[in-house]
């Protein structure tokens, strides 16, 4: 006998596509909800399978206490760190993985070209109606060497856009294997980059990784772009380095975040700040829920889904 598996979705814009995509699935039953709301009614109460919103991922986090049949959590963005102690035992946690690459990848370039070509200044000197021939100095990308912290979707595809400028990329991940250097390695591969860009997901290695000792290992002069977690970043150290001029920054994310108003940071004119915006641009959410789809199958099948940081469980039919 099939039975049929209650799935909870957003009903936010963003969200509508996820609906369609999931209602396509077999055996299941779509029930939207609204993620700013505190209570579920009792025929949301019995999803098994809770999908997180696109935008603002942790607002609907507490509902999952009113689930009791919970057995997988899915959201929509790539690094599951902060619901991963949140999530109840014995449910799976899986993320989207891989939806994120082209976006993002394309914010990291975009924000080393603004800091080498020195858009920024540009924009003040058009902003006092200044025609500033000869009056900055841009670079290139082409020859530099940039080393990527963080082999996965993202990382790589920096590495393949890099590559299409003339950059030479080092990746690097926790373990080593087969074009990739291991995170133990960072000590002696800094020296030497002009570009450091952080890719990797939060956990107990990468927090704080980049602290004072990186920094100051970095080549005078070097842009570290983080498109992955604030926490990564120690900001009392990065400031020192922003505020000393020795280093250039870009920063999709920050710690804290948001950046409260007044902090520093928001004022050296050696840093570019997003707020936590690389993966918004049009269709990155049907990108996220293509892939949220393809997980919740896996789990459905008795799989295991490949984004899946919690495997303590899979689905019987």
């Amino acid at each position: 006998m099939t039975t049929t598996t209650r799935i909870l979705v957003s009903s936010e814009t963003d969200d509508l596509v996820g609906q369609e995509l999931f209602s396509q699935l077999d055996s299941v039953e779509v029930i939207p909800y609204d993620p700013t709301t505190t209570n579920l009614d009792e025929r949301q109460r019995q999803a098994e399978i809770f999908v997180a919103p696109y935008r603002g991922t942790n607002r609907p986090m507490a509902l999952m206490a009113q689930m009791p049949n919970l057995r997988m959590v899915q959201i929509t963005a790539a690094g599951t760190d902060e619901w991963a102690n949140e999530v109840p035992d014995g449910v799976v946690l899986a993320g989207a993985r891989g939806a994120h690459a082209g976006p993002v990848s394309e914010w990291v370039l975009s924000a080393a070209l603004t800091q080498y070509r020195q858009w920024p200044a540009l924009v003040r000197f058009q902003d006092e109606h200044t025609w500033a021939h000869r009056k900055f100095a841009a670079d290139t990308l082409r020859g530099k060497r940039a080393l990527i912290v963080g082999a996965g979707s993202i990382g790589s595809a920096v590495a393949r856009l890099f590559t299409a400028f003339g950059t030479e990329s080092t990746l690097v991940a926790s373990t080593s294997r087969e074009g990739v250097h291991a995170a133990s390695e960072i000590p002696t591969l800094l020296a030497g980059h002009h570009i450091v860009v952080i890719t990797a997901p939060l956990n107990d290695k990468t927090r704080d990784l980049v602290d004072k000792n990186f920094l100051t290992t970095m080549n005078d002069g070097a842009l570290l772009i983080n498109a992955g977690r604030g926490k990564i970043v120690n900001t009392d150290a990065l400031k020192a380095e922003l505020q000393s001029g020795r280093l250039r920054a870009a920063l999709d994310v920050t710690e804290p975040e948001p950046l409260p108003r007044g902090h520093p940071i928001w004022s050296y004119p050696n840093v570019i700040i997003s707020p936590h915006s690389a993966r918004t641009v049009p269709g990155t959410n049907a990108l996220c829920y293509g892939v949220a789809v393809e997980q919740v199958k896996a789990f459905l099948e008795g799989r295991t889904p490949t984004n899946a940081a919690r495997r303590t469980k899979t689905c019987e039919n």
